[in-house]
């Protein structure tokens, strides 16, 4: 096992891997940028250095003074946590080569999940269901030509894309150079790849992904699904497992799809498999994400499984010590995601100085965050500034504790998203569990 971990990155997901270390007895190290150095993790880490100025480009996403530190500090492995450098091969390459231990997939995975025109070919090879598409294209005239045999509406995704950029909805002919060049644009300046592909769009569609866990040894297991269809601009606002949308029969052939689909690539350490669901329940492979995502949470809170935990025990050689048969999750989890913005005032960010904090608690219920009070919010990063979960027995109740919870929430200073997130709790459709990706668009919001 590790004695001593870097973790390459901030905010509340540095915290939540700065914690799971404590309880495994390893030392942790952490850096930050200038406009962090007053942050949470700085202060609970064991050694923190600073590693450059607030711009990601300058600190977060320095692989030099990242790497410069882990060697100086004795560091034997970096967690890259999620977003930043969670997915860069080159970055995992650099760590290999410096003797230093990369907690997520090796780097030929991350590279060919990353590419997601390469992502889509793989699975379709392995016989994974795939939504009707294109390769990758970057001349935008040759796309369309392409788009004409597909046939709209459909869809324009960055090959190298994550976080929902990149991403345009392209209903006819008339505006689809437009729209690819503008999405080319995007991804050019977020990932340093213009390149896009198509895809048919599917309405009504769910969004549903299941996470997995795999060894050095070949063992790959499910450990069930989060459905994730309240989204804004392709960003999630709330997560929950189980789907509300799944029959029994069709949760075990998504779970055997996406274990292999991870056996297709040699898939080691955590990852989760996105799949698209139709109204007739049919399901298709959207992408991998090779890395642990923000609503792991609900994951942990149904099965008892600490992901983070069992991230540093792969990485170290550990090999699983359950099968698919022993995962059985239980209750059921939500997470609202709450962010530093105003949902009624065009989604306008907010930073500032929380003056007055105070976290909800109880029985399952579990706030993942790096705020304090008397924290600055500094206007550099995303507008996530915690992760409200809640668990009960079934998702009725974890609906009533999650609508407590959040009732109870107080973060002044900042403008937040909580009341958003009541009014979504609150809706007839989500209550039912009839929804769909449209829902925040029809929602009003």
């Amino acid at each position: 096992m590790f004695g001593k971990i870097l973790i390459a990155n901030r905010g509340e997901i540095a915290v939540r891997i700065i914690r799971a270390c404590k309880e495994m007895g390893i030392e942790t190290v952490s850096v930050f940028s200038e406009a962090d150095k007053d942050a949470l993790h700085v202060h609970m880490a064991d050694e923190s250095y600073c590693i450059g100025p607030a711009p990601v480009s300058e600190s977060y996403l320095n692989m030099t003074s990242i790497l410069t530190t882990a060697v100086e500090t004795g560091a034997e492995a970096i967690h890259p946590g999620y977003g930043l450098l969670s997915e860069n091969a080159k970055f995992a390459e650099l760590c290999k080569a410096c003797n230093i231990a990369f907690i997520g997939p090796e780097p030929e995975i991350l590279r060919k999940m990353g590419d997601k025109d390469q992502a889509r070919r793989t699975m379709k090879e392995a016989g994974i269901p795939v939504i009707a598409g294109s390769d990758a294209f970057d001349d935008a005239q040759e796309a369309l030509e392409k788009a004409k045999e597909i046939g709209f509406p459909l869809l324009i995704k960055a090959r190298s894309g994550g976080g929902g950029r990149g991403i345009r909805l392209v209903k006819s002919e008339d505006s689809f150079i437009d729209q690819f060049c503008t999405a080319s644009s995007e991804s050019l300046t977020a990932f340093g790849d213009g390149a896009l592909y198509l895809e048919k769009y599917i309405y009504p569609a769910r969004h549903v992904e299941v996470q997995i866990l795999a060894d050095k040894r070949g063992n790959t297991i499910a450990l069930g699904e989060r459905e994730c269809s309240v989204q804004r601009k392709n960003q999630k606002l709330i997560e929950e497992s189980p789907s509300p949308a799944l029959t029994p029969e069709n949760r075990i052939s998504l779970w055997d799809t996406a274990v292999a689909a991870a056996k297709a690539v040699n898939y080691e350490n955590a990852g989760t498999v996105e799949f698209l669901l139709d109204r007739d329940g049919n399901f298709y492979f959207m992408e991998m994400n090779t890395r642990l995502q923000v609503e792991h949470p609900v994951t942990e809170m149904v099965t008892g499984i600490d992901l983070v935990q069992w991230q540093i025990r792969i990485a170290a050689g550990m090999p699983l010590p359950f099968t698919q048969a022993d995962i059985n999750p239980k209750g059921h989890a939500i997470e609202c995601r709450i962010n530093a913005e105003d949902p009624y005032n065009n989604y306008r960010p907010s930073c500032g100085t929380i003056s007055l904090l105070h976290v909800p608690g109880g029985p399952g219920v579990r706030f993942d965050s790096a705020i304090y009070q008397g924290y600055f919010i500094p206007p550099y990063y995303d507008s996530m500034i915690g992760k409200l979960i809640v668990y009960a027995n079934t998702r009725s109740e974890a609906i009533r504790k999650m609508i407590a919870a959040l009732s109870e929430l107080v973060a002044e200073g900042i403008e937040h998203n909580g009341q958003l997130q009541l009014d979504i709790l609150d809706d007839k459709r989500f209550k039912s569990g009839d929804y769909d990706t449209s829902f925040m668009a029809e929602f009003g919001r």
